[in-house]
């Protein structure tokens, strides 16, 4: 048996490996290819382009980087007729991969979506294509199949990957003490933490009691996290988020799915976001949800501060850090891993391989 994974960033690549790892168990004779990264390298999988050559963030940057994507595209297009696959299963990034999903579906293969495009957020206009294309649709968030189902799309609740990860990351640990570290999670897209780190480290003078750890990320080297450290109280450790949470008591964190890992690991946190002011512009007209943080979506509710665009600045990180260090912040967070462990779950593994061997017979 063949698979076919396309993923586009750093979190898709993470939780693209924890599938594979799964459907190894399962059927340790399935060959895989991937537009991947480190995450996938890892398990074994055949890389046929690596993903932080597709990573951009911003509407701008995707308009300039518009040519690059779309030869990108074709190549991934190409590969898979090459590869010749059962099935091809698509992680998030849904500009790229609902593309790659009609192309798939008009050549006769069978496709899986992992991790659902975020409709319920924005551009529901892409429903159609997901009911269209996608034989599968497998989401991580327990509300997700209620809302997918209301508009007839075939969708299965398969648990979140990144809790069963986590737990197992914590249970392979000794006890750590939580040290006076904030960690500081700017992102992993360059653009991203070019905006947003040096905000975060502006605070770091006034809170000297704290080391403020950067988790880095080795491929950018160095000295481009060098040229944000302005203060004695800053380090950078990398490739190694997960070991940086278990040791700190408190973190600032670029919106995205690092937001629910550091609640997975109880930790308050601040959500920090900036982007050009055109994507945030576009963001606004046709974002259709009050919180961008994972954790508040989750509870529908203001728990973690989010500090957007023009609230993203010194004083008012500051305010908020103060607070976060005096033990003012709402502890329900620590109640996000009963949300998805109380609503039943599907193996993904096991339904992919089950729904694959159905089309054989």
């Amino acid at each position: 048996m063949k698979l076919y994974i396309v993923t586009g960033e750093k979190s898709g690549d993470l939780q693209a490996s924890i599938l594979v790892e799964k459907l190894h168990v399962v059927n340790n004779n399935i060959k895989i290819r991937a537009f991947g990264g480190e995450h996938l390298k890892k398990t074994g999988v055949e890389i046929s382009s690596e993903i932080n050559r597709t990573s951009v963030m911003g509407l701008t940057n995707v308009l300039m980087q518009i040519n690059t994507i779309r030869k990108k595209i074709n190549f991934c297009k190409t590969d898979i007729l090459k590869f010749n696959p059962n099935a091809i299963i698509l992680v998030d990034y849904p500009a790229f991969n609902l593309r790659i999903a009609r192309f798939a579906k008009e050549n006769g293969i069978q496709v899986f979506y992992y991790i659902a495009p975020k409709v319920w957020a924005w551009n529901k206009s892409r429903l159609s294509k997901i009911k269209k294309y996608i034989d599968s649709l497998l989401v991580i968030f327990p509300f997700e199949v209620d809302f997918f189902k209301k508009h007839n799309i075939n969708t299965i609740y398969v648990g979140n990957p990144l809790v069963s990860h986590i737990n197992k990351f914590k249970s392979n640990k000794l006890y750590i003490s939580k040290k006076n570290i904030i960690a500081v999670l700017p992102g992993s897209r360059k653009q991203e933490i070019s905006k947003i780190l040096p905000i975060m480290l502006s605070v770091s003078s006034s809170f000297k009691k704290y080391q403020f750890v950067i988790a880095g990320i080795s491929d950018f080297g160095n000295d481009f996290y060098e040229s944000f450290i302005n203060c004695d109280n800053i380090k950078v450790r990398y490739d190694s988020t997960y070991s940086l949470l278990s040791e700190s008591k408190f973190a600032l964190v670029t919106s995205g799915t690092a937001t629910l890992e550091v609640s997975l690991f109880n930790i308050p946190q601040i959500v920090c976001y900036k982007t050009d002011w055109i994507t945030y512009l576009f963001a606004r007209l046709f974002v259709k949800i009050k919180f961008i943080s994972l954790v508040n979506i989750i509870f529908n509710k203001y728990i973690v501060p989010e500090l957007i665009q023009s609230q993203l600045n010194t004083p008012n990180l500051m305010k908020h850090v103060k607070q976060l260090v005096n033990g003012h912040y709402n502890r329900d967070y620590q109640n996000i891993q009963q949300i998805f462990e109380t609503n039943q779950s599907t193996d993904p593994a096991k339904y992919i391989l089950d729904k694959i061997n159905q089309s054989f017979d």
